[in-house]
């Protein structure tokens, strides 16, 4: 018998067939993956099966019986749960008390707390999922916070696990975890559904695959009888290569970059405490680091946003502290911030005026304080040709483009003027493979141009394959770094959790 099966399923949004006729039916104790590229239907599928969206036409069968779900609390009664890619946890509560949330213990008026956290422990050993029931979740590491969301899940007796790209926030060695906790589950007659883009952890940990694309089914196929390559070309109809082009030596001679014993707090915690690091022009070099480590708060602070910093942070000879953001762009800086939509776009914009923005004020762009719109669309049409950007026109909507094509956007715009140095924050996060190849082949093409890249991805493999030079942040400090030469997983691993073991390179 089957534990779930999508049958026909058709979900339709205006015009938009985001799911077109698919069937796949998924065998008890098993783990079976759902790949696709972006925009293929793989989360608008998933939500069908949770009870989230109801289905345009097709049926959704559980255990042999045709099911309607009206919301995910139907999903949960009939043995369905789900853990999102961005978890659904209360920091400030303990870890029993968001796993009872909703079903606590007690009495409507009492909440019995004791037998929370001893139901809570009981259930970490019937699963050997081991975590601090009295633990806050703002103290605990992201793997443990994920193993609360599968917790909350079993909580609720569920039998179907769908996990939404797991692994985008673990450390490599959290990912070992996870996969054997997953495994786990599957011997004691659990079926776990994964939602990723990562080809190779798909062929680890799986035992089947269906694969999506513009909202059709591909086909399904044995873990055992695919390879990576066969894959890709099932989700985007071609070879990809991963890693970025070929590299060429480079001088590596000017610093473009130096962050200082750089130190940041807020509301008396340290966020930053001493980073230091440099890029000189002809290298990428990365920082890694489990999500949540003091990254994104050294990005605010290197892109010009905060400015309530101690130490130094040097581009291209200039301290940038007094600078606003318009002045350390015509400074010879490139931005790639971390959310394209929320800081790299108006998504009510065009397409053309998103591909001037902060470069509308200049010539040949602005003329005695007008929009010189001939500029402006010759320039649009030009990079929209260069970048490949797969838009119905430079009047639409930035948010009518995927993802990809509105990074394409942003890359076109903050490298127009080939910039001496540029900040790539989490540049492939989202994209399908397509897209991220493309990324990575013009980071480093720019790197070969003598541009000076600093790249902050969750994405170890990303930072491996493209960089010269690898820091490791850990609790807002520099763990360690590594030369390519001498870059070793296990080392760079370690670090990321602040284990001992991990090395300067």
């Amino acid at each position: 018998m089957y534990a779930i099966e999508s049958i026909g399923i058709c979900k339709y949004f205006g015009n938009l067939k985001a799911n077109d006729d698919i069937t796949i039916q998924i065998e008890s104790g098993t783990v079976h993956a759902i790949c696709g590229e972006n925009g293929a239907g793989k989360s608008t599928l998933m939500n069908v099966l949770y009870g989230l969206y109801r289905p345009t036409a097709g049926s959704v069968r559980i255990k042999g019986k045709d099911v309607i779900l009206n919301s995910p609390k139907d999903a949960i009664n009939l043995g369905v749960g789900m853990v999102h890619q961005h978890f659904m946890l209360i920091n400030n509560l303990t870890v029993a008390e968001n796993i009872v949330l909703g079903q606590e213990t007690g009495t409507p008026l009492y909440f019995d707390r004791k037998q929370a956290i001893k139901n809570v422990e009981e259930l970490c050993e019937q699963y050997n999922l081991m975590v601090d029931p009295t633990a806050k979740i703002e103290d605990i590491t992201v793997g443990m916070q994920q193993r609360v969301e599968i917790l909350k899940a079993l909580y609720r007796g569920v039998d179907i696990l769908i996990l939404d790209e797991p692994t985008a926030v673990l450390a490599p060695s959290e990912i070992t975890e996870l996969f054997e906790n997953i495994k786990m589950l599957v011997s004691t007659g659990k079926t776990v559904i994964i939602i990723t883009h990562k080809l190779d952890e798909v062929l680890e940990i799986s035992d089947k695959i269906s694969v999506l694309r513009l909202g059709k089914l591909i086909g399904t196929v044995d873990t055992k009888s695919v390879t990576e390559s066969e894959l890709t070309k099932m989700m985007i109809g071609r070879e990809v290569l991963l890693g970025g082009s070929e590299r060429l030596d480079t001088k590596k001679e000017t610093e473009v970059f130096l962050a200082k014993d750089v130190k940041l707090s807020r509301d008396g915690r340290k966020l930053l405490n001493g980073v230091n690091i440099t890029v000189k022009s002809g290298e990428i070099v990365g920082i890694a680091g489990v999500d949540g480590n003091g990254q994104s708060e050294f990005i605010e602070v290197i892109s010009g946003s905060e400015k309530k910093y101690d130490g130094e942070v040097i581009i291209n000879n200039k301290n940038i502290k007094s600078m606003s953001i318009r002045e350390m762009k015509e400074n010879s800086m490139g931005f790639i911030p971390e959310d394209r939509q929320q800081e790299g776009l108006v998504l009510d914009f065009p397409v053309n005026y998103n591909l001037v923005l902060g470069k509308h004020y200049l010539p040949p762009f602005a003329k005695s304080h007008f929009l010189n719109f001939e500029e402006i669309n010759k320039f649009s049409e030009k990079n929209v040709k260069d970048f490949d950007i797969r838009v119905p026109s430079i009047d639409a909507p930035a948010s009518t483009l995927s993802g990809g094509n509105q990074q394409k956007v942003i890359l076109a715009r903050e490298t127009a003027d080939d910039p001496k140095f540029v900040i790539a924050a989490q540049p492939t996060r989202g994209l399908d493979v397509g897209a991220i190849e493309y990324v990575h082949n013009f980071l480093v093409e720019s790197r070969n141009n003598n541009q000076g890249i600093l790249l902050i991805s969750f994405e170890l493999d990303e930072l491996l394959s493209l960089c010269d030079r690898i820091y490791v942040m850990h609790k807002g400090e520099i763990a360690g770094h590594q030369n390519k030469e001498d870059f070793d997983l296990d080392t760079i691993g370690k670090m990321m959790l602040g284990l001992k073991g991990g090395l300067d390179g």
